[in-house]
């Protein structure tokens, strides 16, 4: 059984009327990484991780999900 991290940031992004540009600039990493992790073709790093639970106001959990492939 593989498992594949899941998220919801574009999700909770978009339901709080925040860009990618502007969430790019107050994390300081580039739109395109936010991109990326939004489509599934990257893992965040725990840091960066933690830091979106922080951005969001929002537990870790409602972020990230762990779904059989």
């Amino acid at each position: 059984m593989l498992l594949k991290v899941r998220n919801r940031i574009k999700e909770i992004r978009l339901a709080k009327g925040i860009s990618q540009i502007q969430m790019a600039e107050d994390l300081q990493i580039t739109r395109q990484t936010i991109n990326a992790v939004e489509n599934h073709k990257y893992n965040p790093s725990l840091e960066l991780a933690l830091k979106l639970m922080k951005y969001f106001n929002v537990t870790i959990d409602e972020i990230f999900t762990l779904e059989e492939d």
